[in-house]
């Protein structure tokens, strides 16, 4: 079978529907999945959930399809964040789980975040799958599918993990009109929180703004509602609920990073000092400085849900987290990626401090840095262009090249990676001083512009 091999990424399957990411691909990849069941040596169900974009339903449909003509049963627990699906994973009796989902990409493309047991499948598993596509592996036989709803499960372990309040909160919080919508009013409710919605109405044609918080246009209604309504935080998710963004009571984005540095005070704080805290390499220097300033170990890793949960596992970390706003917490829960927990753990944390969000951050040293800077060049160009600005600013500063290369300037750092998910460069840069920052951005975004790409 021919299929289209470039939406087979390192973290997951993703691409543009009815362009390259077909129907016929993903009844592929249910058989597929099945084949790899099989060598394996694994039987049983498979959970399938999907988010709310248009295209997910026929996608879902020939997914299915594809497991049970190669004999393998069904669990759909319908439309959820993704979350939902890797928590389906623990409490479900299945041996795996697919979610259809674009994430945090635009409305046209959909895709597929497969887990084996509760792992991540990725990088060589995700290209073995697409060889056993390709030699027509699947085997044949007739499963079966039946439905689950887990929602109010999931809303009831969450809120009996975050634990209750420490005094009555009032927030703003924005869905985007994603998958989430489905979720957070419940489990706001539930947690006792005098909570204004915005954009709640489930809708995968994302009528009023994209719901991606590492983009601030996308913040800009939230911050206007905190604003109007003094609300004491706003928080936004993403287009399947695995990624949190934060607002301050002045209407201030805080980033994913330093997002972080809240978690992470509290479970070193509560858990005991010395443990790893796993981070990826657009997180800022203040990141790394406030984990060792609490006592525990920073580790810069490489981009990506995948890659940070296996590094996590390795280093056996309590919490992990991304500039772009995943979140991980193997300490009080299961180690994987899920912004509503994360939302109820902020919330947990904040009104048991008697502080806002700014007072939390005040003692932070401030850093000028930009948000993520997306550069468009094509998925044919990307690495290699990433590869010759490794070589270019070794020969000039001290780098890390972990996941792309963080350039060194000593009084700030500059970043180039290539995007795992879309045909873009990812840039960011940070300094002391405005002025440093503007002079790292031109020299870096100088050398960008001199391989032809447009920044």
């Amino acid at each position: 079978m021919t299929i289209a091999a470039g939406i087979f990424r390192q973290n997951d399957v993703r691409g543009i529907v009815d362009k390259d990411l077909t129907e016929e691909a993903a009844h592929a990849i249910g058989g597929a999945y099945a084949a790899l069941m099989k060598e394996r040596g694994v039987t049983g169900a498979v959970a399938v959930g999907r988010d709310n974009r248009p295209s997910g339903e026929k996608l879902r449909n020939a997914l299915v399809e594809g497991f049970t003509s190669a004999g393998v049963d069904v669990v759909d627990i319908g439309i959820v964040p993704t979350p939902v699906m890797y928590w389906s994973l623990h409490h479900l009796p299945v041996i795996g789980g697919i979610q259809i989902t674009g994430s945090h990409n635009p409305a046209e493309y959909n895709g597929f975040k497969l887990c084996f047991g509760t792992e991540s499948l990725h990088g060589h598993d995700l290209q073995h799958l697409l060889a056993l596509i390709t030699s027509e592996a699947a085997p044949k036989g007739r499963g079966s599918v039946r439905e689950e709803a887990v929602i109010d499960r999931y809303v009831t372990d969450l809120v009996q993990r975050a634990g209750p309040l420490g005094r009555p909160m009032r927030i703003a919080y924005d869905c985007g009109n994603a998958v989430g919508a489905l979720v957070a009013p419940r489990l706001l409710r539930a947690l006792g929180v005098d909570a204004i919605g915005l954009f709640t109405e489930s809708d995968g044609t994302f009528p009023n703004h994209h719901p991606d918080p590492t983009v601030p246009a996308n913040l800009e209604d939230l911050i206007t509602v905190v604003r109007k309504e003094g609300a004491e935080l706003g928080l936004a998710f993403d287009g399947d609920a695995d990624r949190i963004g934060l607002v301050d009571e002045t209407g201030r984005i805080i980033w994913g990073d330093h997002i972080l540095i809240l978690y992470a005070r509290d479970v070193l704080a509560r858990t005991g000092t010395g443990q790893p805290i796993i981070f990826d390499v657009k997180c800022s220097q203040a990141l790394s400085d406030e984990i060792a300033r609490a006592g525990g170990t920073p580790v810069m890793w490489k981009t990506g849900h995948s890659l940070i949960k296996d590094k996590m596992k390795e280093e056996g970390a309590p919490l992990a987290g991304e500039m772009s706003g995943h979140m991980f917490f193997s300490e009080g829960f299961y180690g994987h990626d899920d912004a509503l927990y994360a939302a109820a753990r902020l919330l947990r944390i904040v009104s048991s401090s008697r502080k806002t969000v700014r007072e939390l951050l005040s003692d932070v040293p401030e850093y000028y840095s930009t948000p993520e800077i997306r550069v468009e060049c094509g998925d044919e160009r990307k690495f290699e262009l990433v590869d010759r600005a490794v070589k270019y600013f070794r020969a000039r500063y001290d780098v890390i090249d972990v996941d792309g290369v963080r350039v060194l300037f000593g009084d700030g750092w500059g970043l180039i990676r290539a995007s795992n998910t879309q045909p873009i460069l990812v840039t960011r840069y940070e300094a002391r001083t405005p002025e440093r920052l503007a002079q790292i951005r031109d020299e870096m975004e100088s050398w960008i512009r001199a391989q032809g790409v447009s920044v």
